[in-house]
């Protein structure tokens, strides 16, 4: 019998280590597809989401795939991936968002890429910082208006206190003075059905409508609302300046390219966007503070510092004024950070390379901004409240600590980002100046149930206030 000559083997096998380098290079990350058809691990991953990418990462490493409901997600968690996630021209955020957008405001997919970056660009100039302080006056006022319907003194839930002041406040400013309305049975009507909107969003952006009849019922209430308003925002015009309101401009838009039909669906995509963040995000900042006994008290020597002893009717904060408080805004931003969005997307429109792995076009890449915040090499002593840190941050130059991404990233932040932080700034000065706070209930832990947005309070968190002498 014949020998294979030495040369013949060495042939061999580097082609079979050619061969296998390839595999190697072109093999998917590590898929939990659960075990299903379709649904795949849907069942395990709704349970408790964030809790099961924490798990995955643990057990699968820093980039891994998940099968749910028919999507492939591939999520990274450590430094290559999140660059390949914030900086690849191969991944696209408007066909990631595309489709949860017509699901839960049913703008379709034509009309939402032809307008979406011209709405961008317009709210970025609009509620951005260039124009941002313009309105603080306006905010103040607003502010003022509603915690007189608060009376000397009460106990609520602290959630409820927020929406009861930031619903009104941003409705009257984003869309039309007097949009919000002032009846009391028309008042738990809209509560009704933005809360139960809002509370189904993440469910309305992944499945059928017909399998949601009451979240479906709520968004139909909603959109009927804006379709009988808008004639009146059109026309309407601040007594004090003239000037347009940011649906005033979103409507513009709309219309220029001929798309009227959609303009209650824009006004309930802005409806959601403006108030969905804002409220937790207030609600947890006012959590935290109130839960650090010495946080609290240096906010409040600031308070009277700037605006003197408390009881002045209707206070005005200027600029100026909100410089000299850093402190507050350094704790909405760590708030944020502590309950920031489980996820964010971009889809892979082609074959991506992160570590010895590739993901396919068609993936959604995901990032989690609340696992991220938590990484001790980017944020020392993740799980502490500790407003200090943002110290660093060069705020004046409106820039965050690295690492931070609550807002999004790259061409796509948020574009009210500026305006969020300003309203909620704002209201928890009125607030600590005009009242005597305390919690009545322990810090709620967040609710484990949510990925998208903000990340809401697990249980009760009653708040106790007093007029201030």
């Amino acid at each position: 019998m014949e020998l294979i000559s030495p040369t013949v083997i060495i042939i061999l096998g580097c082609v079979a280590l050619l061969l296998f380098l390839q595999w190697k290079n072109l093999r998917g990350p590590p898929c939990i597809r659960g075990w299903i058809p379709w649904i795949g691990a849907g069942f395990e991953f709704g349970k408790a989401p964030l809790e099961f990418i924490e798990k995955a990462r643990i057990k699968y490493g820093p980039v891994f795939t998940v099968f749910v409901m028919g999507t492939r997600m591939t999520f990274v968690t450590e430094e290559e991936g999140i660059n390949m996630f914030l900086k690849s021209k191969e991944v696209n955020f408007e066909l990631a968002v595309q489709k949860p957008i017509y699901r839960t405001a049913s703008i379709p997919k034509n009309t939402f890429l032809t307008l979406h970056e011209k709405l961008y660009i317009m709210m970025k100039g609009k509620i951005g910082t260039f124009n941002l302080y313009q309105l603080t006056g306006q905010l103040t006022e607003e502010l003022n208006e509603q915690l007189e319907n608060l009376g000397t003194h009460g106990t609520m839930e602290l959630n409820n206190l927020v929406r009861h002041l930031l619903y009104p406040v941003t409705m009257n400013i984003l869309f039309k003075k007097g949009l919000f309305p002032t009846d009391e049975r028309k008042i738990r009507e809209f509560y009704q059905h933005f809360q139960a909107y809002d509370e189904g969003f993440e469910y309305g952006s992944q499945m059928p409508e017909h399998l949601l009849r009451n979240w479906s019922k709520s968004k139909k209430w909603l959109l009927a609302l804006f379709e009988k308003t808008i004639p009146d925002m059109k026309t309407y015009r601040s007594a004090k300046d003239n000037s347009m309101t940011l649906m005033q401009a979103m409507l513009d838009i709309v219309e220029t390219e001929r798309k009227e039909e959609m303009s209650p669906n824009y006004g309930l995509l802005l409806l959601w966007a403006s108030l969905s963040n804002a409220v937790p995000v207030a609600f947890w900042t006012l959590a935290f503070v109130l839960s650090h006994p010495t946080v609290h008290e240096t906010i409040l020597e600031g308070i009277s510092s700037v605006f003197g002893t408390a009881g002045r009717d209707k206070m005005k904060v200027s600029e100026d004024d909100l410089k000299k408080l850093p402190l507050i805004k350094w704790c909405i931003l760590e708030a944020i950070r502590l309950r920031a969005p489980g996820i964010i997307t971009r889809k892979v429109l082609k074959p991506v390379k992160i570590l010895n792995y590739t993901v396919p076009p068609g993936d959604l890449l995901m990032l989690s901004p609340f696992w991220l915040h938590r990484n001790p090499k980017y944020f020392p002593e993740p799980e502490l409240f500790k407003p200090e840190r943002w110290k660093k941050a060069n705020l004046e130059k409106h820039a965050f600590l690295d690492w931070f991404m609550a807002f999004g990233s790259g061409k796509y932040q948020c574009p009210g980002r500026w305006f969020a932080l300003l309203q909620i700034q704002i209201c928890i000065i009125l607030i600590l100046y005009k009242y005597d706070c305390s919690l009545l209930d322990p810090l709620p832990k967040q609710s484990p149930l949510h990925l998208v947005g903000v990340q809401q309070p697990e249980g009760q968190c009653r708040i106790e206030f007093k007029q201030r002498k």
